[in-house]
C-alpha cells in the first residue's frame, strides 16, 4: 500500500496547492489552461487506444459498459457522492465540484500504470511505477484543482479507495497484467473513456464517462472469450 499512499499524498498535496493558487489566476486563464488539458488528454487517450489490436473489443467493451454503467447510475452515484461531500465541506455554491471530482478520478484512475503499479506494489514490493505516477498526479492536480476547486481534493480519497482495492485484490488481478492481449485492449478502452473526459474538459461534449467505467472489466472478459474460442478452434 506504501505506492497507494504516496499517490494519495501527492494529489491532496497538489490539489491544496491548486486551491491556493487558483483564487488568483482569472477567469480568461482558468479556460485556457483547461482547455489545454483537454488537449493534451485526447492525445493520452488516442494513445492509449491506439495500443488494442482488435477494435471490436474496446468496441463492445465500450458499448456494453456504458449501457451498464447508464444502468447502474455509476454517474449519477458520483454525482450524489460529490453533493455530500461539497454539503459538509460547506462548498454548496461552488461551481465545478462535481465535474473536477469525476474528471480528476478518471484521469487518475484510468490507465495501465494504475493497474500495473498497485499488483506491482503488492506482489514485488516495489512502488516505482506508482512513484512516477504519483508525481504525473500530483502536478495534474495542482492544475485541475486551480480550475475546478475543492472536489479535486476529494479526489485523494477516492485514489485511497480504488487503488486500495486493486493493491488488495493483486493476486487476482494478476492474470490480466500478464496477459499481453488483455492488458492492450483494457488499455485502448481506458484510452477511449479518457477521451471522452478530454472532450469534456475542452466543452464540446458531456459524455458522462464514468458510466463506462465497467467497459474496463468487460474487455479483459471478451479477450479471454475470444483466446478460448481460438484455442478451442485450433484444437478441432
Amino acid at each position: 500500500m506504501r505506492g497507494t499512499l504516496l499517490n494519495t499524498a501527492t494529489v491532496a498535496a497538489g490539489s491544496t496547492v491548486g486551491l491556493l493558487v487558483g483564487k488568483a489566476i482569472p477567469g480568461t486563464y482558468q479556460t485556457v489552461a483547461l482547455h489545454g488539458l483537454g488537449l493534451v488528454t485526447c492525445g493520452i487517450g488516442m494513445k492509449m487506444f491506439l495500443q488494442g489490436k482488435n477494435p471490436l473489443i474496446p468496441a463492445l467493451a465500450i458499448a456494453g459498459g456504458g449501457v451498464l454503467g447508464l444502468a447502474l447510475g455509476i454517474h449519477q452515484g458520483i454525482e450524489l457522492v460529490a453533493e455530500w461531500c461539497k454539503a459538509h465541506l460547506g462548498q454548496s455554491g461552488a461551481n465545478h465540484f462535481s465535474e473536477g471530482l469525476v474528471t480528476s478520478f478518471v484521469l487518475f484512475c484510468i490507465g495501465p500504470m494504475t493497474l500495473l503499479g498497485c499488483i506491482q506494489d503488492a506482489l514485488e514490493k516495489k512502488i516505482e511505477l506508482l512513484s512516477l505516477k504519483s508525481t504525473l498526479d500530483g502536478i495534474a492536480s495542482i492544475f485541475l484543482a486551480a480550475l475546478y476547486g475543492a472536489g479535486v481534493l476529494v479526489t485523494a480519497g477516492l485514489v485511497l479507495i480504488f487503488q486500495g482495492t486493486l493493491t488488495l485484490s493483486a493476486k487476482v488481478l494478476r492474470p490480466v497484467a500478464e496477459n499481453e492481449r488483455m492488458l492492450s485492449e483494457t488499455t485502448a478502452v481506458g484510452g477511449a473513456i479518457m477521451m471522452a473526459t478530454g472532450l469534456g474538459l475542452l466543452e464540446i461534449a458531456n459524455l458522462k464517462p464514468a458510466n463506462y467505467l465497467p467497459a474496463i472489466l468487460i474487455a479483459p472478459i471478451a479477450v479471454a472469450v475470444e483466446q478460448r474460442y481460438s484455442k478451442l478452434k485450433g484444437t478441432a
